[in-house]
């Protein structure tokens, strides 16, 4: 296995979900997972392809409730490809005997390879080799190469392809109480020699859908007859095996929906598109030089298995958040494209994602805000529905903005459907705002910035605003009855309602929203501000009310540390040895209590990053300024108390969490961080989260691994119109680069040695960039390359 490939030895069908899912391969436009394409759907294989931001609508009965839900739809299979010696059974890994199996993930071109030998008996075996691609230039287009060599014998062999439009969304077990069936008016046929075709629509979205696909052959191959056999279009192609000849069979497909520009009609779209498409090596080829520059800009140099890991997670990332992307009223799925988990719904996970795309792919960063752009309305409704002025987003979000988070979900330790409060995490909001300000740093779209960005900011500040209550006795405003990050903690312990008071994160942040709403307005072109304010009803007493809840927001403390929230200082402690030692991994401690009749309310414990996250988000020096503007004073050795107190009780329940810690751990205790990191690196590639991986990839967790070597351990801030660096020595990993792009320069580079960094700027027409260290500020133009000796 090389950095440039992900590579599977050996059948093994309890670990089949997990190569399905990180062998998926995609384009940012539509994605397919890695099932063997013989395979049908059942407790071992799932295929699944999913278009991004195809949603539809579903009602369940659950637990004797009316439960609405809303999923990314699994739409039509186009893979399936099965084969056997004529008349004989289908041959499978799962029913046939299997001499070797070997299964390829080509980062650089993005191709899956697999190559299986089958066992026929009496000394006769079949070799089966195939590549898969998703193509990268054409977003709509997929292909299927397959190779059959016989050897040890000569037969009659049957090949039968087809797209299934039987297809449900079945990929989570812990969902498959709930309705799953979004596919409806199903139909199929023929449109040319070699070519069938299949439409539908999602049941209550009435997204249509159209695909196509042609079959084939090599001269050893026969003709291709075609049948109907509702709800798949079938192929068929009998061919002649003899000893030592391979025989190659190509399958195309073209993917369309109705969401899809510059169409009328999905089925003839797709219909046209693969009718003119190449062959196979020609599709390959221009796959390959769109992968290529994918590479150039976003590659990172890292040595060793961390940058072999880093090299698949930004091909996966790449996969789902491709330029193609820009084009789409998308958000960031938080499981990407490779499953059905969270129901492919959008979090807050971009708060991860946009930091890494911002310097790479910044037109992707401004598609995926203006999704949140679009559903600003939605978010004031929202807003207005409680009682609030501002935009409130959704912890969950889908096709249309509302609140998609479930308010029912199921422990499956216990088996019992539980009340889900994670609406509540009203910090989805800032997480928005914090994107919006740092997209416009690092690229500098000032555009942007006084017209979408400025009416987000302003909506959400007016929200936080609002949403803060004046107490007499703490002289403070309070935030009250929200869920931070941490998600453990949904109510005070023997509580009648859910929600916490003053959590720090939320009101940090808050106020750190707050700050920079009023700075961007004050930034505003004169007749912009007029037009915004004119527009918003926005008046000087409500930004005098922003200044003052900015500064007088409450941040409560106990022991000397920080507290998670109001009152979490007087929890009881629980007994982590105990529970290690019964339970073993207790990542997910709120089911292991639940089922035990407790609840993790009761205890000073959290499943993933809440308190440090602000320290993910800020610099130390900016956090330090961020509380000192609310009237706190922070040192060193508070932060440095508050990281140890909250490390000691974290169960680590989030793929997230390993990233913050060690994130913040490289600059508080430096010698544990690695320890951290390594968790955040290994999290889907060992499925850390027992079984989670397979229903989907934490998109999140990897772009924020990347993100972790390009700002974490850089000290890179992009901020004041400068490139800001402050390099944390961590000695696992001391030798980097990568390239960035910053506010109209294509390829700036940065390489960190040990103790020393080189940047260098490309040839071109833009402004020199200024670099500002811990002890000089340089000027680099462009042309030149700068080597920069670090202090100590």
């Amino acid at each position: 296995m090389t950095a440039g490939s992900w590579a599977y030895d050996g059948y093994d069908p309890a670990q089949e979900r997990l190569r399905e899912a990180l062998c998926t391969l995609g384009n940012g436009c539509f994605a397919t997972r890695g099932a063997l394409p013989e395979c049908d759907a059942d407790d071992v294989h799932y295929p699944g392809t999913y278009v991004a931001g195809c949603y539809n609508r579903l009602v369940s009965r659950v637990a004797g409730r009316r439960v609405e839900n809303e999923d990314m739809v699994n739409l039509p299979n186009w893979l399936p490809l099965r084969f056997r010696l004529a008349d004989g059974p289908w041959l499978t890994p799962d029913t046939a005997t299997v001499l070797a199996h070997h299964q390829v993930l080509h980062l650089d071109s993005g191709l899956l390879e697999r190559r299986t030998r089958y066992g026929l008996g009496d000394g006769r075996s079949l070799t089966v080799r195939q590549q898969r691609i998703v193509h990268m230039a054409d977003a709509h287009l997929a292909a299927l190469r397959t190779e059959f060599t016989a050897e040890g014998f000569a037969a009659d062999f049957e090949v039968e392809a087809a797209i299934d439009g039987g297809v449900t969304n079945a990929g989570v077990r812990r969902y498959r109480d709930l309705e799953g069936r979004h596919l409806t008016h199903v139909h199929s046929g023929t449109a040319a020699p070699g070519t069938v075709w299949l439409r539908c629509r999602t049941r209550t979205s009435d997204i249509r859908v159209g695909m196509a696909t042609r079959l084939s052959g090599d001269k050893a191959a026969g003709a291709v007859t075609t049948r109907q056999e509702h709800p798949r279009a079938v192929q068929e192609m009998r061919l002649r095996l003899e000893p030592g000849r391979t025989v190659t069979i190509d399958k195309t497909a073209a993917l369309h929906t109705s969401r899809d520009p510059a169409i009328s009609d999905p089925l003839r779209a797709a219909i046209d598109r693969v009718g003119a498409a190449p062959g196979f090596e020609e599709l390959l080829e221009s796959h390959l030089t769109a992968w290529d520059q994918l590479w150039r800009r976003a590659d990172i140099d890292v040595p060793g298995e961390p940058g072999r890991i880093l090299r698949l997670h930004l091909f996966h990332v790449l996969q789902t958040l491709s330029p193609h992307t820009a084009d789409l009223d998308v958000g960031v799925p938080a499981r990407g494209l490779h499953g059905e988990a969270y129901r492919g719904h959008v979090f807050w996970d971009e708060l991860f994602v946009l930091p890494y795309l911002n310097l790479h792919f910044p037109e992707v960063s401004r598609a995926l805000l203006r999704y949140r752009h679009r559903r600003l309305e939605q978010s004031c409704s929202a807003a207005r529905a409680i009682g609030r002025r501002g935009a409130m987003y959704p912890w969950q979000s889908g096709s249309d903005g509302r609140e998609e988070t479930q308010r029912l979900h199921l422990n499956p330790r216990s088996g019992r459907w539980l009340p889900d409060h994670s609406h509540l995490q009203r910090h989805v909001g800032s997480a928005v705002a914090y994107n919006v300000w740092q997209y416009c740093e690092a690229s500098g779209d000032a555009e942007f910035l006084h017209t979408k960005g400025a009416e987000m900011l302003l909506q959400i500040a007016r929200f936080w605003a609002d949403s803060a209550s004046w107490d007499e006795h703490l002289g403070r405003h309070r935030i009250l009855g929200v869920m931070g990050p941490d998600e453990y903690h949904d109510a005070y312990p023997d509580a009648d309602r859910p929600g916490l008071d003053d959590n720090a994160y939320t009101n940090v942040t808050a106020a750190w929203v707050l700050t920079r709403a009023l700075e961007a307005l004050d930034i505003l072109p004169e007749p912009r501000r007029r037009e915004l304010v004119e527009r918003t009803g926005l008046d000087g007493g409500e930004l005098e009310q922003w200044e003052d809840v900015s500064r007088t927001l409450y941040v409560p403390f106990h022991d000397g540390v920080i507290s998670q929230f109001e009152g979490y200082g007087d929890l009881a402690e629980l007994d982590w040895a105990g529970y290690r030692e019964r339970y073993g991994d207790v990542r997910r401690l709120d089911r292991i209590l639940e089922a035990e009749g407790d609840t993790v309310n009761r205890y000073k414990a959290s499943k993933q990053g809440d308190v440090l996250m602000l320290g993910y988000l800020f610099s130390p020096a900016e956090l330090q300024w961020l509380f000192g503007r609310l009237g706190h004073h922070l040192d060193e050795e508070i932060w440095s108390r508050t990281v140890d107190h909250y490390i000691a009780r974290t169960s680590h329940g989030s793929t997230l969490s390993g990233l913050v810690h060690g994130w913040v751990l490289a600059r508080a205790r430096r010698a544990e961080a690695w320890t951290f990191v390594q968790e955040a690196l290994r999290g889907d590639i060992a499925d850390l989260q027992g079984g989670t991986t397979g229903e989907g990839v934490h998109l999140g967790a990897m772009a924020g691994t990347l993100d972790l070597v390009q700002r974490g351990l850089t000290g890179m801030e992009t901020r004041e119109g400068a490139l800001w660096l402050d390099p944390v020595p961590v000695p696992e990993l001391s030798s980097y680069g990568f390239a960035i792009r910053y506010r109209g320069h294509w390829g700036v580079r940065l390489r960190m040695e040990h103790s020393r960094v080189e940047i260098a700027v490309p040839r071109s027409d833009r402004s020199p960039i200024d670099v500002r260290l811990a002890d000089r500020d340089v000027c680099v133009q462009p042309g030149e390359t700068c080597h920069l000796v670090l202090p100590d």
